[in-house]
């Protein structure tokens, strides 16, 4: 007969622990480090035609929008994409922005004007993407759409198709 040898607490509690980390929380550094990104232009302002509405959250008053022409998965793995909200009070921000999959962060690049025009923004930096009021939109994005755990998704056809809810299959370890 042959003895089991129970499983080792400390193994254990190290697999729990390592699992419930984010890919970015332990690779973040290695991967910022040696990542570069890619160029991009600045899009042309967003068409009403164009814009498709997503879920962000039950609490927000407001709606939100991606403009479906501005969408794109970048060879450097940023999905860039112009997002627009409306307020309740017919208020209208407009804003060009990127996430990055594989550190769960985003960045904005620019602001909308209401004549088309864009205002690059002064502090365009990559910052973490959490669930906070701030960061909801985009983390619902994230979440939902643009990424399949620490990877962006394939191309911009099946982003577009997850954005409009005919594929929902994303496997996503951060849930």
């Amino acid at each position: 007969m042959k003895v089991r040898r129970p499983i080792v607490r400390g193994s254990l509690l190290a697999l729990v622990c390592f699992s419930s980390l984010s890919f970015a929380q332990l690779f973040g550094d290695e991967e910022r480090a040696k990542w570069e990104e890619g160029e991009y232009a600045l899009p042309e302002a967003p068409q009403e035609s164009s814009l498709r509405q997503f879920f962000v959250s039950s609490a927000s008053p407001n709606q939100f929008f991606v403009d479906e022409q501005t969408l794109t998965v970048g060879g450097d793995g940023v999905v860039r994409y112009v997002l627009v909200v409306r307020t309740r009070g017919g208020a209208r921000n407009v804003t060009f922005e990127g996430i990055r999959c594989a550190t769960g962060e985003r960045r904005l690049y620019a602001s909308g004007h209401s004549d088309g025009s864009w205002a690059k923004a002064r502090d365009s930096r990559w910052e973490p993407i959490s669930f906070n009021t701030y960061n909801r939109p985009q983390a619902a994005l994230a979440q939902d759409c643009f990424c399949d755990g620490p990877a962006a998704a394939r191309n911009t056809a099946e982003v577009l198709r997850r954005l409009r809810g005919t594929d929902m299959t994303i496997v996503n370890p951060y849930r």
